[in-house]
C-alpha cells in the first residue's frame, strides 16, 4: 500500500497542486491552463505541469480551445468522467431503477428494470448487474468503467454483522454477508442502506432539509419508514434498524379512527389509503393516483382530511422522541398529498400537540436514486484523488 508524501516534499507539492487543479476541474467545469492557474494562484508554469500530468494520466483531457484574442487559441481541458464510474440503485418489490454517477456530477438517464419475482434462480448479484447493465446502457457508457454501487433496498443492514433484515421484498437474497458476497461475486465496492436513509440524503442536498439543523422524513408508501437528519448526518440506530416505524402499536386514542388497525402499517399503509380512496369514489389505478386525484376536488379533499389524523398519530412519537425542527412527509403518499396534506397534518398537531412543522418533500422524483448518487459522487471523486496521488508520488 503506498503511503502519502511527506509535507513540505517535491512529490508532496506536486499531489497537492494536482488535487487543486483537478478540484477546480470539477468545480468549474472546462478551464484553459491559464484559468486553472489563476484560479489556483499558481505560476502559468506551475499550471502548465499540472495539466501535463493529469493529462497524460488519462484523468484529464483537451475538449476544444479558448480564443485570446492574439497569438495561438489555447486549449481548454476538463476532467475525463468516464474514468471512474458509479451506479444509483433502488431495488422495491417488482422494480430495479439505477442510473450512473460520474464525478462531475452530471444527471444521465434512469433506466427501469422489472424483477421477475417468482423466478427461482434470482440472485442479488443477478439484481446489481442488471441494474449496473441498465443504468451504464442508458448512458451510453462502458459498464467495466464501474467501480462501486450503492443500492437502496426496503429493509435494514446491520454494520456490525452485515446481516439484512425486513427483506420481504427481497426473495433470493441472503440475510447474512450480504456486502462482501457481493463484493466478491461483482468485484467491486457495494454500499447497502436503507431506501428510506437514502431519500433523507437527498432531502438534506435537494430538497426541503436543505437550510436545517436536522429534520425526520416520514416515508409514506406501500410501507412505511422514519428517517432522522441529526445534523447532516442520518440515524441509523446500532443494529441499522432505527425508523421501522409502521410496526409501532397505535395507541388507543387512535382506535376510533380504524378499529381494525393495529399499528402504523395499518393506519396509513398504501393498502389502507387505497382502501380510503375507495370509500370516497376516487377509482384509481394505484393509492398514489389516488391522492393525487384532481386538487380542490370534493373527493381529494375528503381523502386527505381522513388521512391527516392518521398521520398525526404517527407523527406524535416521533416529536416526543426527538423534537426535530422539521416533520417531512414524504414518500408517494406524501409526495402525491403535497403542500395540503402537510398542511393538514400541521394543523392536526397544533390542536393535539402544540406547535410543529410539517412540510412536504422538496424532492419531487426518485429520492432514493438521488441519495444513493449523492453517496456515490463523493465515492467516485475520491477514486479520481487517489489515482491523482498515485501519478504525483
Amino acid at each position: 500500500m503506498a503511503t502519502r508524501p511527506v509535507p513540505g516534499t517535491p512529490s508532496w507539492l506536486r499531489e497537492t497542486n494536482d488535487r487543486t487543479a483537478l478540484s477546480l476541474l470539477l468545480e468549474h467545469g472546462v478551464l484553459t491552463r491559464n484559468r486553472i492557474g489563476e484560479l489556483s494562484g499558481l505560476s502559468k508554469p506551475t499550471a502548465a505541469q499540472m495539466v501535463s500530468r493529469l493529462e497524460t494520466a488519462g484523468l484529464i483531457h483537451a475538449v476544444g480551445e479558448v480564443s485570446g484574442g492574439r497569438g495561438p487559441n489555447a486549449a481548454s481541458y476538463a476532467v475525463r468522467t468516464d474514468r471512474v464510474l458509479g451506479v444509483a440503485v433502488d431495488i422495491d418489490a417488482t422494480t430495479i431503477r439505477s442510473t450512473v454517477v460520474d464525478a462531475s456530477g452530471t444527471e444521465h438517464p434512469i433506466a427501469a428494470t422489472p424483477l421477475r419475482v417468482t423466478d427461482p434462480d434470482r440472485t442479488p448479484e443477478s439484481d446489481v448487474r442488471a441494474a449496473i447493465d441498465g443504468a451504464c446502457e442508458a448512458a451510453g457508457v462502458a459498464s467495466d468503467r464501474v467501480s462501486a454501487v450503492c443500492v437502496g433496498v426496503q429493509g435494514a443492514l446491520d454494520p456490525r454483522t452485515d446481516e439484512l433484515t425486513f427483506i420481504e421484498t427481497l426473495p433470493g437474497w441472503p440475510m447474512q454477508g450480504i456486502t462482501a458476497h457481493l463484493e466478491d461475486a461483482l468485484g467491486i465496492s457495494v454500499h447497502i442502506d436503507n431506501d428510506v436513509n437514502l431519500a433523507a440524503i437527498a432531502e438534506r442536498t435537494d430538497g426541503v432539509g436543505r437550510d436545517t439543523g436536522g429534520f425526520a422524513l416520514l416515508w409514506m408508501g406501500d410501507g412505511l419508514g422514519l428517517s432522522v437528519d441529526q445534523g447532516g448526518s442520518v440515524h441509523r440506530g446500532a443494529s441499522g434498524g432505527a425508523g421501522e416505524i409502521g410496526y409501532l402499536p397505535i395507541p388507543r386514542s387512535a382506535a376510533e379512527l380504524d378499529q381494525d388497525a393495529h399499528d402504523l402499517q395499518d393506519l396509513i399503509g398504501g393498502p389502507t389509503v387505497a382502501r380510503l380512496a375507495e370509500r370516497h369514489g376516487i377509482h384509481a389505478a394505484d393509492y398514489t393516483a389516488a391522492v393525487e386525484a384532481i386538487p380542490g376536488s370534493p373527493a381529494r379533499d375528503a381523502l386527505l382530511a381522513e388521512l391527516a389524523p392518521r398521520i398525526a398519530v404517527g407523527v406524535v412519537p416521533v416529536l416526543a422522541l426527538l423534537d426535530p425542527e422539521l416533520v417531512v412527509l414524504g414518500g408517494p403518499t406524501g409526495r402525491a398529498g403535497g403542500d395540503r396534506l402537510a398542511e393538514l397534518v400541521s394543523a392536526e398537531l397544533r390542536a393535539s400537540w402544540g406547535s410543529s412543522t410539517v412540510v412536504a418533500t422538496g424532492v419531487p422524483a426518485h429520492p432514493v436514486l438521488r441519495g444513493a448518487r449523492e453517496h456515490l459522487l463523493a465515492e467516485v471523486r475520491n477514486a479520481l484523488f487517489a489515482e491523482v496521488s498515485r501519478i504525483s508520488a
